[in-house]
């Protein structure tokens, strides 16, 4: 593989193991492709969390969103559809085993997904607007926009972008998938939104580079993926279930819904970021990717609930279900976040991982052999 000298624009640098599976995966992908060992299926059929011990004495039973072996495993199996690894063969993408595992993964967390969501209301392809509507605004998690607002630290600042880093560094791109998979009126909404996602052609207005630099202000290393070892299952899981949306066809209608859920709870929460970096003394370069979502994503809002979602239900009416389900596993996930976050800090404790990087600062510079500072705050 042809390795950019440039690590802001990947692939990304493979991180340690978090158990068991997610080990062998790795020890695999640095090695040519090659059938996986046989088995390593088996150990996913529950969640194990982060576990380094005996294979037999390990726990059963962890939720597959918090199990850390598991999330991490799809990430590194999702990442090939991506940028791709630093030093993987880029035959690994499609190799049988290894899709093998991933769907065996993918199955138990896609079930804890609807587990989370829980029944779902009923809607008309014309009601599906008013659904999402509906779901949105009964939403009651917790409010990390406020706090990051009107309390948090400049060190909570910084863990709240480390674990966004992971989504917003290639924003955008996981519902991409969706182009192809679209015609009509759905797929010229969905053009409508990633142009604007994508900054219109322009790379210094892409949100992506936008986010990079609020990070730089920040003293967060911005190469991509840089952060990937400090964040928690939940994060990645935030990650991966657009991912796991976004690769597979059945769930094209869970893709859109999902879009359709960020954007349209997007506008007051950034409003809210900003105006938090503003309070810990931040300048307009910090605050221009979050000012930037809260004109755009009020336009996007109506575009992804009435055009996106409702021209592919009125195209596929049997769909009905994937949208709604897609809006309430982003609205759930991201609730479960929210109160990762907020509990962390009300205990007092850091929300990153235990072990990872004290400082987020120029993350594994020794494997990536970077040069490159952050850029300054």
């Amino acid at each position: 593989m042809s390795v950019p000298t440039d690590r802001r624009y990947g692939p990304a640098v493979l991180p340690p193991p978090r158990g068991p599976v997610s080990g062998a995966v790795l020890a695999a992908l640095r090695r040519p492709p090659h059938d996986l060992p046989a088995g390593l299926a088996d150990l996913l059929a529950d969640g194990v969390g982060e576990w380094t011990g005996p294979v037999a004495d390990r726990p059963a039973g962890v939720d597959p969103l918090t199990d850390e072996d598991r999330q991490l495993t799809l990430f590194l199996c999702y990442e090939l559809h991506y940028r791709g690894w630093v030093g993987v063969d880029e035959d690994w993408e499609w190799q049988p085993s290894l899709l093998a595992l991933r769907a065996a993964a993918e199955r138990p967390f896609e079930a804890a997904l609807r587990r989370l969501t829980g029944p779902l209301p009923a809607a008309l392809p014309t009601g599906v607007p008013a659904a999402l509507a509906e779901l949105v605004a009964g939403d009651d998690g917790p409010s990390l926009a406020r706090t990051l607002q009107r309390e948090a630290t400049l060190a909570q600042f910084r863990e709240f972008v480390t674990h966004r880093s992971i989504y917003h560094l290639r924003e955008a791109d996981p519902h991409s998938w969706g182009l192809p998979r679209l015609g009509g009126p759905a797929k010229a909404a969905l053009v409508e939104i990633q142009m604007d996602e994508y900054g219109n052609g322009r790379c210094d207005r892409m949100h992506a580079e936008l986010f990079r630099m609020t990070m730089g202000r920040l003293g967060l290393d911005t190469d991509y993926a840089a952060h990937l070892d400090r964040v928690p299952a939940i994060t990645l899981a935030t990650n991966n279930l657009i991912s796991l949306f976004g690769l597979h066809r059945r769930l094209r209608g869970a893709l859109l819904g999902h879009l359709a859920a960020l954007e349209m709870t997007s506008s007051l929460p950034n409003r809210r970021y900003g105006n938090g970096l503003r309070r810990l003394g931040l300048d307009e370069v910090a605050t221009r990717f979050y000012d930037e979502h809260v004109e755009a994503d009020a336009v996007h809002e109506q575009i992804a609930a009435h055009d996106l979602c409702g021209g592919l239900v009125r195209a596929e009416p049997a769909l009905v279900g994937d949208v709604l389900f897609g809006a309430a596993a982003a609205l759930a996930t991201d609730r479960l976040f929210a109160a990762h976050l907020l509990d962390s800090w009300a205990a007092g404790a850091c929300s990153l991982r235990v072990g990872a990087e004290p400082d987020g600062l120029v993350g594994a510079v020794a494997e990536r052999g970077a040069t490159r500072a952050p850029a300054a705050a």
